[in-house]
């Protein structure tokens, strides 16, 4: 062991492992770099395109009227994503923000929202009133909630979702690309294509739109390229790059991203306010960045799942099947092991390495949640990161890694605490 490994106090037996589970998975990184290639191309065309220039990342103040690096990277964000619009904005405070204003840009009072892979992520659950205080969600403004499950397969059950298009009221389709914190695979963009093809014949008056937290970058396609009407996601994941502080962005038809905008801000004046503050130059070079960063942290993924399988830990996916977010999940099957490998994960961290994570009341969860998140941006999730609800069947998941190398060295850390348990 090198002196540097030695003062994490990695044991001999854990590095041992470390050079099989990289023997094992090494030969699955060129499909990796393959992927990262091709959305650096696509991200470069869409800059060069737009002539990016220094004058983009000067910072407006006030309303921010004509801030040209805002709205030029609004329509980068378009051209990547090959839809007709978008909108990038710090306002958004996550996610979950985003996906709300998308879902508020193709509802109206009366309309009935239908959740077509399952029951949504957690946090939007209260968003759309089916847990919590509905005040100020769908629910509260008088929209109805429905849902459909996966099939036995755990894939979308289009036949399901057809039957459910039968009421007349369903006016949007909600679809969730990563697993979020269930036990279930995340999906390509192609498997969600096939839903979206199926409700644009059946009912081509709903709208579709994709939470595509997670798994921006790590396929070549996205799922506007087989006709999503909008996706959403978070800055500070994957199409940040770990070097947006904030933020969010919603890309798809001009329409329904206008009404986006008119949630985010208000009606009349949508997209064409919104001050930038001087943070331009860090959504422009982490959107240039993000799919070589992307391509880290699935990197990562794939050797945490090998680690634990060589632990005898249940992976999902499994270190040699094909990923569609950057999300890692281990089964631990009590919380002791949860705990001790989100301690290692932090422990690893280059930001408060010396905090010990302990379980808690997260706003929007409903069971008390550990997280480890050493992170540079607070709460960013493409940086290395791991966390897991306080409940059955006790998983972790683990997601980023800005640099592969460096997040090697904290899962190996979290797997030398996993071994003295055991």
């Amino acid at each position: 062991m090198n002196n540097e490994l030695s003062y994490f106090g990695i044991p001999e037996k854990i590095c041992a492992m470390a050079d099989r589970a990289m023997a094992d998975i090494l030969p699955g990184f060129a499909e990796i770099d393959r992927v990262a290639a091709v959305n650096s191309a696509k991200v470069l065309a869409a800059f060069s395109k737009n002539r990016v220039s220094e004058s983009c990342f000067a910072g407006t103040t006030g309303y921010g009227y004509d801030d040209k690096g805002r709205d030029t990277l609004d329509q980068i964000y378009a051209d990547i994503f090959h839809t007709e619009a978008a909108l990038v904005r710090t306002g958004f405070v996550n996610g979950t923000h985003a996906i709300t204003a998308a879902l508020f840009a193709c509802l109206r009072p009366g309309d009935v929202l239908l959740a077509a892979t399952g029951i949504p992520y957690d946090t939007l659950q209260g968003a759309i009133g089916i847990t919590g205080d509905c005040f100020g969600s769908l629910k509260f403004y008088g929209i109805g909630y429905a849902q459909v499950e996966l099939n036995a397969q755990g894939k979308p059950d289009i036949p399901a979702i057809l039957a459910a298009l039968g009421d007349p009221h369903v006016k949007a389709v909600e679809l969730q690309r990563s697993r979020g914190y269930s036990t279930r695979g995340a999906f390509s963009s192609a498997e969600l294509g096939a839903v979206i093809r199926a409700v644009h014949e059946a009912r081509p008056d709903v709208a579709v739109i994709v939470d595509n937290c997670y798994g921006e970058f790590v396929d070549t396609d996205e799922p506007t390229d087989y006709g999503a009407d909008l996706i959403a996601g978070s800055l500070i994941k994957n199409p940040g790059g770990g070097l947006a502080p904030m933020g969010g962005y919603i890309a798809g038809r001009r329409d329904l991203v206008e009404n986006a905008a008119m949630r985010l801000t208000t009606p009349g004046i949508g997209g064409e306010c919104g001050a930038t503050l001087g943070v331009s130059r860090a959504l422009y070079q982490g959107l240039f960045m993000a799919p070589h960063i992307v391509a880290q942290a699935v990197k990562t993924a794939v050797f945490c799942a090998r680690m634990m399988e060589l632990m005898g830990y249940e992976s999902s996916p499994r270190a040699d099947e094909p990923r569609h977010d950057i999300i890692q999940m281990i089964r631990f099957g009590q919380p002791e092991p949860l705990l001790r490998f989100c301690r290692g994960i932090q422990a690893g961290a280059p930001v408060d390495a010396f905090v010990t994570p302990e379980p808690w009341e997260m706003p929007g969860y409903d069971a008390q949640v550990v997280m480890a998140a050493g992170a540079f941006i607070q709460g960013a999730s493409i940086e290395l990161s791991c966390d897991g609800p306080m409940r059955e069947p006790y998983c972790a998941y683990l997601q980023g890694g800005l640099t592969f190398e460096m997040a090697k060295i904290g899962i190996m850390i979290a797997a030398g605490l996993l071994s003295e348990e055991k």
